[in-house]
């Protein structure tokens, strides 16, 4: 009975990878290779537009393409993806697309939560592995694409500030789409919900990670990657646990926004020979005591959320009563979402153009 359902476990996994990531994966290259060949073809790199025009198209093209691989996967795979789904699936396309939804009863509790993600996740994480690890800040100014020229030297701030949220806001789109609505989101309903957020989160980890494959990165000790990998690999199960729970997306794109303004000020700071300790002072050290007052006024939401969020997590390595029956079961599926992570992290690289 256990290989069978060993074997479950991994054709579920598959078929999501089959019938949706790959397809997505290879759909979303073919969208992304419009911006990569007309923005040159209009800019040059050393454009502070080329960024802002690069990204932005990218971001619309994935907003438009996960949506549309559901469209096209259903209609391919029609009836090999009957009766594999666990959660009913009328409109995969209608069900993604809800989760940004903003209504007038709950857009102010989707900015309160981003902002809580924000300040109580992301800014923390950041600014106490800035301050206790020497050169995390730039060995993470050094892996940044060349195209984030609006981080260099010289640029003025306000055109800096332009470039930034502008940008910053299309990664978010971009990342969260596929990594929390495709990969999360999605998963959840093709097997057990907890595999789909540890695969979201080791695939933002290993994406992380990735950077140690840049030949700057020789520069610096491998502990620099590793040490990027399992700050996203944290802030990816914390994400993703609050899209499977509470079916918002928006709130994960906001907190992403944020971070990515306030890291990149800080690499903007150092590339323009501003101490991190003056970008600690007047710059971390405000946002933080915000963030304190945040989590006193909000701190009975903030324990119950913690303390589900807890239980969901440990659910993960206990048993799932849908698909395993032995401990065996449990390893075997812990070790295959790894390998499933790391799959479909291989692949994604078509769509780092």
């Amino acid at each position: 009975m256990s290989q069978n359902r060993k074997k479950e476990i991994a054709l579920d996994r598959l078929r999501f990878f089959i019938y949706e990531v790959a397809l997505g994966f290879v759909l979303i290259f073919i969208c992304l290779l419009i911006p990569a060949f007309l923005v040159p073809s209009l800019l040059g790199e050393e454009s502070l537009l080329y960024g802002i025009l690069l990204y932005s198209l990218r971001a619309i093209f994935v907003f438009i393409g996960v949506p549309l691989i559901f469209i096209i996967s259903n209609i391919v795979f029609e009836s090999q993806k009957r009766n594999v789904i666990i959660e009913e699936d009328i409109s995969p396309a209608k069900g993604h697309l809800k989760l940004y939804k903003m209504t007038n009863k709950n857009y102010k509790y989707q900015i309160l939560y981003g902002l809580l993600i924000f300040f109580l996740v992301f800014l923390p994480i950041d600014f106490f592995t800035y301050l206790l690890v020497p050169n995390m800040l730039k060995y993470q100014a050094f892996a940044l694409p060349d195209t984030d020229i609006y981080l260099g030297a010289g640029t003025s701030y306000i055109l800096f500030l332009i470039s930034v949220i502008i940008i910053q806001f299309s990664v978010a789109i971009s990342e969260e789409t596929i990594s929390r609505g495709l990969i999360t989101n999605r998963g959840s309903e093709h097997f057990f919900r907890m595999s789909a957020v540890m695969i979201s989160a080791l695939y933002w980890g290993f994406g992380h990670f990735a950077y140690f494959l840049d030949p700057i990165s020789r520069l610096f000790s491998i502990w620099y990657p590793l040490i990027w990998f399992l700050q996203a690999f944290i802030i990816g199960i914390v994400l993703s646990l609050f899209v499977i729970r509470k079916k918002w997306i928006f709130p994960v794109i906001i907190a992403h926004t944020l971070n990515n303004i306030i890291s990149a000020h800080a690499i903007w700071s150092l590339n323009n020979d501003i101490d991190f300790s003056v970008v600690a002072l007047y710059l971390y050290l405000p946002l933080l005591i915000i963030g304190c007052v945040l989590f006193i006024w909000q701190f009975s939401q903030i324990k119950e959320s913690l303390s589900i969020g807890f239980k969901m997590l440990m659910s993960y390595f206990k048993r799932d009563n849908a698909s395993e029956d032995t401990k065996g079961d449990i390893i075997f599926r812990v070790f295959f979402d790894i390998i499933m992570a790391l799959i479909i992290f291989l692949m994604g690289f078509m769509i780092m153009i």
